[in-house]
């Protein structure tokens, strides 16, 4: 049964930032934008507020779940602003989104190394934390049999934030006049505009939003897998994307998706705790390939038949209807 506990808890680990990630990019492209900038986003939400977790733990001004919570707020806050720099050139300049998004990646990692170096005192590129956020048990309901000790003991606040934000963000999505425009903007937006929508103003809140999760998904990441942030998400980014397509960019979709690369995730990270696969004589490269290899067969099996939304990628001019 402990081999048991700590698979479920680190798969948990593992599923919840791409959960996260993946709702926000499906914010973003039923918007009819295309998110791939969602790896940057997440390194620049993870530097902002591990940064801050640094600075407030040095100072001894904050610490515990209250920093914890503070700092998802600024992370959330940095991705946000961060993607709306994709969302000006996508939807204003009407650029190639690809390109765009690929620009932000390509800047973040390096922008990152660069600040903390400037920033610690030993002008050193990792930015150390303490981790004072673990949760040994939560009170009662970790006392329950079984379903204590697999989701409520040895956990983070994260965890159950991510599931919250599941549960919001399928919930706008599809029971909300919001949600329905967004999705409208992404499919016809032309129909959409014809009845008042303001399609412009639709798609920066579906990139906004996808920067806030990728932001607070960086730290997500971090939290509980590290105690310093080196300027990488470890293509954290590019598996949201992968789960978002394999969910056919539908709420329900997503989570199972998430579940099942954060189960791949694991079995590359976490496998000599795993007794029947720590003894095979298989090599190390090849456990950490494993989510990179399940993302290539399954994009090549499921990418024709996607159900990507129809003017996803296409920029849209007011004046062609």
């Amino acid at each position: 049964m402990s081999t048991l506990y700590f698979l479920v808890q680190q798969t948990m680990f593992c599923a919840i930032p791409l959960l996260i990630v993946a709702i926000g990019a499906m914010y973003s492209e039923r918007s009819g934008i295309i998110n791939i900038a969602l790896e940057g986003i997440m390194v620049m939400g993870a530097f902002t507020s591990i940064m801050f977790i640094n600075i407030m733990q040095t100072n001894g001004i904050m610490d515990g779940q209250l920093l914890l919570l503070v700092a998802i707020l600024i992370a959330g806050l940095s991705g946000g602003i961060f993607s709306l720099l994709h969302a000006f050139a996508a939807i204003k300049l009407r650029a190639d989104q690809t390109i765009s998004g690929t620009a932000l990646n390509m800047f973040a990692a390096p922008f990152a190394i660069y600040i903390a170096r400037m920033l610690t005192p030993n002008h050193s590129q990792q930015v150390q934390f303490t981790d004072t956020f673990h949760i040994d048990s939560v009170p009662v309901l970790g006392s329950i049999p079984v379903i204590g000790d697999l989701f409520f003991k040895n956990t983070y606040i994260t965890t159950y934030l991510g599931i919250i934000i599941f549960i919001i963000g399928a919930f706008v999505i599809s029971k909300t006049r919001f949600g329905l425009r967004l999705r409208a903007c992404g499919e016809h937006p032309q129909a959409a505009d014809a009845v008042g929508v303001n399609v412009y103003k639709i798609r920066y809140s579906g990139v906004f939003i996808s920067g806030v999760l990728a932001g607070i998904g960086g730290l997500v990441f971090v939290v509980p897998t590290s105690v310093n942030f080196n300027g990488t998400v470890s293509g954290y980014g590019f598996l949201a994307l992968a789960v978002l397509i394999f969910g056919q960019w539908r709420s329900a979709g997503i989570i199972k998706a998430a579940f099942f690369f954060g189960i791949m995730q694991t079995i590359a990270s976490s496998y000599s705790g795993i007794p029947v696969l720590q003894d095979l004589p298989i090599p190390n490269g090849v456990y950490k390939m494993i989510p990179y290899i399940a993302t290539m067969i399954i994009l090549a099996f499921f990418s024709k038949s996607s159900q990507a939304p129809r003017a996803e990628g296409v920029p849209y001019d007011k004046g062609s209807r």
